[in-house]
């Protein structure tokens, strides 16, 4: 890195601005920043970690629901609770897909904070921070407000590193691997889904995920 970036990266250690920053509040430095982001985005991963694992109990809860009213040959009854399942099972892929998401973004920013390579490796993060905002903004909107926030901080870093460093905004923003974090979350997603969620016994509609997969496509 440049002078110029590293001294930004690390903050500056002249005596002056130490004592500046002791009678004017010390800027914190873009390192600080990342630091900050991590701590931010991980009490929202534990937040959807948390969502998941309510939801997979509703739906156990649900699925045994199905087969009794199934053994009491009360149809009416274990199509209503199937089609709650459906509508369940929705919410928990959208749900686990953005907490895959968000565990790929802190591990690029856990090596971005030890190793200091910033635009070009934050920039796909601040694409995929916004993705998983839209995606959770109807299911958790106090999850979808921080993460908003963490992303324009990250949006920032990403503008300051790029003019210190001289990158070009295609090189800051190349949604080929942003995508590609994405769609590797989706596949562990639909895996999990499969583990998690064993299959209705009953027959209900067919497009239980046809809304959602859409979207990060």
């Amino acid at each position: 890195m440049s002078r110029r970036i590293i001294k930004s990266w690390n903050g500056s250690d002249s005596i002056f601005t130490r004592f500046s920053e002791k009678i004017r509040g010390r800027k914190p430095s873009l390192r600080e920043k990342v630091s900050q982001a991590i701590y931010r985005l991980k009490v929202q991963r534990t937040k959807l970690e948390n969502a998941a694992a309510r939801i997979e109990n509703h739906d156990k809860s649900l699925f045994e629901k199905i087969v009794k009213a199934q053994m009491a040959k009360d149809s009416a009854r274990a199509i209503m609770y199937a089609n709650e399942c459906v509508e369940l099972r929705k919410i928990a892929k959208t749900t686990l897909r953005c907490q895959l998401a968000l565990e790929k973004v802190l591990l690029r920013l856990e090596t971005i904070k030890d190793f200091g390579d910033v635009a070009s490796l934050m920039a796909p993060v601040v694409d995929v921070v916004q993705t998983i905002k839209t995606e959770i903004s109807g299911i958790m909107p106090e999850v979808a407000f921080e993460l908003s926030e963490v992303g324009e901080v990250l949006g920032d870093i990403v503008t300051e590193m790029g003019e210190a460093s001289g990158l070009s905004e295609e090189d800051l923003h190349p949604s080929s691997e942003a995508m590609k974090i994405i769609e590797e979350a989706n596949a562990v997603a639909e895996q999990k889904m499969k583990e998690k969620f064993p299959e209705l016994p009953i027959q209900v509609s067919p497009t239980i995920d046809e809304s959602l997969t859409t979207k990060l496509k």
